[in-house]
């Protein structure tokens, strides 16, 4: 059996990936503010019902399952609906928020659906999990393997983008992704998941945190991943690692004790 990769710390799991089924790819679509919604945070729902959502149905077949738009885009004479629904991630009472939008087109004398879009296409295996070897079936599976790595030393000062990461982050980025291949000749999935400090607002935190993951994700798949079965997510923060560093306003020493908590943590689960 293969060795295992780097030792381990706290991961987090949650799925993401590209969008499946009738679920279309969201590159060209316009999606409202979350903030316009009547409901503000979302609303929970099965996922039983977002998958039941199938080109054909009619727009009374769709609030059936869905209920009525989140937004102020009205019931009758519209194509579009959106929808702002909350999924959990499976660690407790964390969730995740994903804006979804119904598409129509006028057939037979009624509005029935033609797509459905993510804003985040990684919403996507929320509802359609790719499917995973159980562990029964595979004697070889190895025991998850996980890292974290500091955000401060792959991204510049307040840094999420490409262009944001130091040549010594892309380079550990790019052993990771080499240690994965070595060790993991069945891949199952890889975890990327972001966090931040407690400085700053939740929206900003929430949106860095998710940039961030998704970077280290494309790395990854560059590196050879199959994009697949890499997903990508962002806590803000939430989940520190320290919890007990004194001050609200962002000094030197407060921004060098709060350091554990900016992170990116990988879990891979996979078989040797």
């Amino acid at each position: 059996m293969s060795k295992p990769i780097i030792p381990a710390v706290v991961a987090a799991v949650l799925l993401s990936g590209a969008s499946c089924g009738a679920f279309a790819a969201s590159e060209e679509i316009r999606f409202p503010e979350l903030k316009d919604s009547y409901l503000k945070t979302g609303d929970f729902i099965g996922p039983d019902h977002v998958r039941r959502v199938r080109p054909g149905l009619n727009k009374d077949q769709v609030r059936l399952e869905l209920g009525n738009p989140h937004f102020s885009e009205g019931i009758f004479g519209v194509s579009e609906w959106d929808y702002a629904f909350n999924f959990y991630t499976g660690k407790g009472d964390d969730y995740v928020t994903c804006q979804m939008k119904v598409r129509f087109a006028q057939a037979e004398g009624q509005y029935r659906v033609e797509s459905t879009h993510w804003k985040n296409p990684d919403c996507a295996l929320l509802v359609q999990p790719p499917q995973v070897v159980p562990v029964a079936a595979s004697p070889t599976l190895l025991p998850p393997q996980k890292v974290a790595l500091s955000a401060d030393g792959l991204f510049r000062f307040d840094g999420s983008g490409p262009d944001d990461l130091l040549p010594e982050g892309r380079q550990r980025v790019a052993r990771l992704a080499a240690d994965i291949q070595a060790n993991f000749k069945v891949l199952h999935y890889v975890t990327v998941t972001g966090y931040t400090d407690r400085l700053g607002s939740d929206a900003y935190n929430q949106a860095l945190s998710q940039a961030r993951a998704n970077t280290v994700r494309d790395l990854l798949v560059q590196a050879g991943l199959d994009r697949s079965k890499v997903r990508a997510s962002g806590m803000g923060k939430r989940q520190p690692v320290v919890s007990d560093c004194e001050g609200t306003h962002a000094t030197p020493e407060l921004v060098k004790c709060l350091q554990p908590n900016r992170r990116v943590e990988i879990e891979v689960v996979g078989g040797a």
